[in-house]
């Protein structure tokens, strides 16, 4: 339920580009995080994990 009390106001069109901007800033840090942690975890497991039998 919302607040009576609360009012909104529209964005200006400045806002509402800084908001594209840091939303795909923080898009794109999540995305190399992921990557990373990826990298990371193929690493720790070592070359000779893809020489196992099928």
């Amino acid at each position: 339920m919302q607040d009576p009390k609360i009012a909104y106001r529209p964005l200006t069109p400045e806002e509402e580009q800084r908001r594209r901007k840091r939303s795909i800033a923080i898009a794109l840090a999540l995305g190399a995080m992921v990557v990373l942690f990826f990298v990371l975890t193929i690493a720790k497991l070592g070359p000779q994990v893809l020489n196992r039998p099928l």
